[in-house]
């Protein structure tokens, strides 16, 4: 019985994923065009083309928007914090600033939440994604001295969250 309800949210998260890129898609031409419907014999291909494009290069995802929507004060507030943090550091007569580059190894699954993550990792206080290979995330820290490791694990488990996805446990020891 559970397979069953899993199996029918997962067509259902893929028709809703269809039918609103569609939706965009046809929009989007008919923003293009002013509307005028000669147009479609040319835009009913390109539609088609852009909605197969986009389901090849970004399969449908399963999205938690609770946690989306639980994501969206802590982007706000870190976006701030580093902000001001880097200013602050900036201007500091003595520029309290011990560079370093680490490497963080990455326990969501390889695609678009390991993409998301680095991208967020740079709203961190004094952090900035330096480059993502093979679940290693590399990241260059204004502060080695701070407890950034923790920052990431954290900022790892809400995007795992957002996404609905199970952290690797192979790779937390």
């Amino acid at each position: 019985m559970m397979h069953k309800q899993i199996a029918e949210y997962k067509t259902a998260t893929i028709s809703f994923s269809i039918v609103s890129r569609l939706s965009i898609f046809l929009l989007i031409w008919w923003v293009l065009t002013n509307g005028v419907t000669s147009s479609w014999w040319f835009g009913v291909p390109a539609v088609l083309l852009a909605l197969i494009t986009s389901l090849v290069l970004m399969p449908p995802m399963q999205l938690v928007w609770l946690e989306c929507i639980k994501f969206i004060p802590f982007f706000i507030k870190n976006s701030f914090v580093g902000g001001t943090d880097v200013a602050w550091r900036a201007f500091h007569p003595r520029l309290p600033i011990t560079p370093a580059l680490i490497e963080f190894p990455m326990r969501l699954p390889p695609g678009l939440s390991q993409v998301f993550m680095a991208n967020i990792v740079n709203l961190l206080p004094g952090t900035l994604s330096a480059s993502l290979d093979r679940n290693i995330m590399k990241v260059h820290v204004l502060d080695s001295e701070n407890d950034f490791m923790s920052e990431l694990e954290q900022v790892e488990q809400s995007v795992a969250r957002v996404f609905g996805v199970p952290l690797d446990a192979a790779s937390e020891s």
